[in-house]
């Protein structure tokens, strides 16, 4: 595939020029004539008003809430960059709030909320929380990002999720669903190893145990999570080893290594120590725990995946994060729960197993099809919206958490369709 590398200058002219920033707002209706004005503001805009202070319902017929989601930060864990605040992470919720546009259809506001209290954060995106028909959480450190999800998810009655948890596991789960197809293994008989204990890593881990993989063993800053361990919270705990055991022995004749943490917490060796055709998924970012060429001069025979884009097997949050909130709000799901997002991981490796479109393989002026390099769907396949959305709603619908009626599936594909032509 195309590996385009980028400067700091470029990165930032293209944030600076022709105008500031990633994003803006647009009208939706005309507003040319004195009828037009007296419709879009007042007294037209009166008659709304009052049917939705009579049924909040309406909401969703008569205001943008329904196509509307909210990124929201406090800046406490932004990419590999760390806790740099609330307004030094704007450009990224700016990002997100592009790509939800870009390959999802719904339109974005980014919201930085300068407070790392749990509970004023929550206080003000539940205050907010009517202007939105979704809420993305992005970038919010560990533990209290799992506080701040589990309260909103309780009191909200819209669509919640924290993307850098669930959206690496989603994501991540399905590349591994398809490691198992290309290299002939059992999901339930892997032996995972997951290198951090963060958030994305503690979400990854309890998806791929809902996929049925029933041997993980987690390493944290300090080494193995065991249960001879005292300095454990209650997150880490549910991935406790049952008895001590080393660095060194939890990769050995491993088949999944997923790297959640930073560069050089995992190496060569322990690669080397793993099982035949080992799963490599090396995702610190930008820089991996260890590069895939290392990986590849060491072992030929791996599977190998990053977070970066100039390498194969991107594991790339824009995969899930702006389907699974399309389905959701599309059926006004109350909630994103296990099945939706288990719906998600398998409607993206079923995509990636069907034939690569003649877009893609031009774009990447290669021959692309399914295999050890091709894992996972190119976030420009425009079937995504289609396939993941749909799979999305049907599992709304189908664990009781959908509020719409009368869904049916074939009618919402084909209203997906059409919504990036």
């Amino acid at each position: 595939m195309s590996k385009t590398p980028t400067t700091d200058q470029e990165a930032l002219d293209y944030h600076e020029f022709p105008q500031p920033g990633k994003i803006s707002v647009e009208t939706t209706k005309p507003v040319q004539t004195q009828r037009d004005l007296s419709l879009a503001y007042t007294p037209g805009v009166a008659v709304p008003c009052l049917e939705i202070e009579k049924n909040p319902e309406n909401a969703y017929r008569y205001t943008a809430k329904k196509n509307l989601v909210a990124v929201i930060t406090n800046g406490t864990a932004v990419l590999g960059l760390g806790n740099i605040g609330a307004l030094a992470s704007k450009p990224v919720m700016e990002g997100k709030a592009v790509l939800f546009k870009n390959f999802a259809g719904l339109d974005c506001f980014d919201i930085e909320v300068d407070s790392e209290s749990v509970d004023r954060f929550c206080s003000v995106v539940t205050a907010i929380a009517p202007t939105f028909g979704g809420i993305n959480l992005e970038d919010i450190k560990a533990p209290e990002c799992f506080e701040i999800e589990r309260r909103l998810v309780e009191e909200l009655d819209i669509p919640v999720m924290h993307d850098d948890q669930h959206g690496t596991a989603v994501i991540s789960a399905a590349a591994i669903i398809n490691a198992c197809e290309v290299t002939h293994r059992k999901i339930d008989n892997l032996k995972i190893v997951v290198v951090g204990a963060g958030a994305a890593a503690i979400s990854c881990a309890r998806l791929y145990r809902s996929l049925g993989v029933r041997e993980i063993y987690m390493l944290d800053s300090k080494g193995v999570i065991h249960n001879g361990r005292s300095d454990l919270n209650d997150f880490k705990r549910e991935f406790c080893a049952s008895g001590y055991m080393t660095h060194s022995e939890v990769f050995e004749s491993a088949d999944v290594v997923v790297g959640l943490s930073r560069p050089g917490s995992f190496t060569i060796e322990d690669i080397k120590s793993m099982a035949n055709e080992p799963i490599v998924f090396t995702l610190a970012n930008p820089v991996p725990e260890v590069f895939p060429d290392e990986v590849m001069a060491a072992r030929p025979d791996a599977l190998v995946a990053t977070g970066r884009s100039d390498f194969d097997n991107q594991v790339n949050n824009v995969l899930g994060f702006p389907f699974i909130f399309r389905g959701a709000m599309d059926v006004r799901a109350t909630k994103i729960n296990l099945e939706m997002k288990i719906a998600a991981a398998k409607a993206l490796a079923d995509l990636a197993r069907k034939e690569v479109t003649k877009e893609i393989k031009e774009l990447y002026s290669s021959d692309i099809k399914f295999g050890k390099n091709y894992l996972i769907p190119s976030p420009f396949d425009k079937r995504l919206i289609v396939e993941v959305s749909s799979a999305v709603a049907q599992a709304a619908v189908d664990s009781g958490v959908a509020q719409i009626k009368d869904f049916e599936i074939k009618a919402y594909k084909k209203e997906l369709s059409k919504i990036l032509k």
